[in-house]
């Protein structure tokens, strides 16, 4: 049974009772809840399940920064004399700067782009699994690669300033 009202399911439950039990008295009266309660039940494992994937992006977006920032952490370490040698033939900081990031932002462009290109290709086999939710979502393609963007440049920070530090003379010495 259903009842519309703008009260309170507790305050309205003994009212209930007594009406129902007065028509039939045998007729038993349990799980008096609201319909938001019982929208909330049903739905709370598909919002587990969100909940769930939005934690394990998280994760993604996670590891994906610190890969990228222990790869050209790497490979400023590995450059380190290039670097001096650049920066001893007169190379300015900024442009040692570009190189990083440019080198970054060059390995991420090729993974934001292939990603894209199967998520295309993929996204209508998913299309009978999504309810509400257009496979192919121009606002999702565009926002997930600058989020991923953005967060290479972030993690390429570090290894940018180590590069633009490098002093020329420990470096040649080193080698």
């Amino acid at each position: 049974m259903t009842v519309q009202t703008s009260l309170s399911s507790s305050s309205l439950e003994p009212l209930i009772r007594r009406e129902i039990q007065a028509v039939d008295p045998n007729l038993p009266v349990y799980n008096v809840r609201t319909m938001n309660e019982i929208i909330d039940s049903s739905l709370a494992s598909r919002r587990f399940s969100a909940e769930l994937v939005g934690v394990f992006a998280v994760v993604a977006l996670l590891l994906a920064s610190v890969g990228m920032y222990g790869l050209l952490a790497y490979m400023v370490g590995q450059r380190a004399h290039e670097i001096g040698v650049r920066m001893a033939l007169g190379a300015m900081p900024s442009a040692i700067g570009k190189m990083i990031v440019g080198r970054g932002a060059g390995l991420a462009g090729i993974g934001v782009g292939t990603g894209l290109l199967l998520s295309a290709v993929m996204a209508p086999l998913i299309s009978s699994l999504l309810y509400g939710v257009r496979p192919i979502d121009a606002e999702v393609f565009i926002a997930v690669p600058l989020i991923l963007m953005v967060v290479v440049l972030l993690a390429s920070y570090i290894p940018t300033r180590r590069a633009a530090r490098v002093n020329p003379i420990i470096a040649l010495r080193e080698s």
